[in-house]
């Protein structure tokens, strides 16, 4: 057994088990740190199989900032879980069910023989001599850029207006006027009030 196929199966029990954990404790805190686990042992996985941006994507969205968001919520909300965790045995069987159908459909998808076995096609990034992220960089901004950009524009759109259509006036909240912050002067925010020293009388 080569040192790389040990890794794999050691990053592999750990995510396994730390799915699991996701999905069994009681506590919503250790699930959201379970789930952090998870995430990482995947990226040390996508590191194995030399997809370097994969696994940068994996540490840097999911686990430092989508997985962050979910743990500051569940700590601020102080979200009462154990009625929601109290039908989980009367729902694995559904679940279970579902997992084992999904399975049967890629299977039956991809084909029996192909299942488990290596792709014919060779990694496009090993076939050019360089690495995962020097490839996917010079295929985004060479020869995909005006996709990519468009893309991004999108993006930015879909942001804007996802804003647009939350930003409401309602009755009784508070609002900030960034032109009135802009244009306050000092006298509005500062008085200087002028009075006489007060001393304070000893005792005999």
């Amino acid at each position: 057994m080569t040192v790389q196929l040990a890794a794999f199966y050691a990053f592999a029990l750990v995510t396994a088990l730390a799915a699991l954990a996701v999905i069994s404790v009681r506590n919503p805190i250790h699930a959201v740190l379970c789930l952090v686990l998870t995430f990482f042992s995947t990226a040390c996985l996508w590191l194995l199989l030399e997809a370097e941006f994969l696994a940068i994507a994996l540490v840097l969205v999911y686990v430092g900032a989508v997985m962050v968001l979910f743990l500051f919520v569940v700590m601020m909300l102080d979200i009462n879980i154990d009625p929601l965790r109290e039908g989980f045995a009367r729902y694995l069987p559904v679940g279970l069910a579902v997992a084992l159908i999904m399975a049967a459909e890629m299977i039956t998808l991809i084909g029996v023989r192909r299942f488990g076995q290596a792709i014919d096609s060779p990694d496009p990034a090993i076939a050019a001599g360089t690495s995962n992220l020097e490839w996917l960089g010079r295929e985004l901004f060479g020869n995909h850029v005006l996709p990519f950009e468009v893309a991004a524009v999108v993006l930015t759109v879909a942001i804007i207006a996802a804003i647009v259509l939350t930003l409401r006036r309602r009755p009784g909240t508070k609002h900030q006027d960034p032109a009135a912050q802009v244009l306050v002067r000092k006298a509005d925010r500062l008085r200087m009030v002028k009075m006489d020293p007060v001393t304070k009388e000893r005792a005999p």
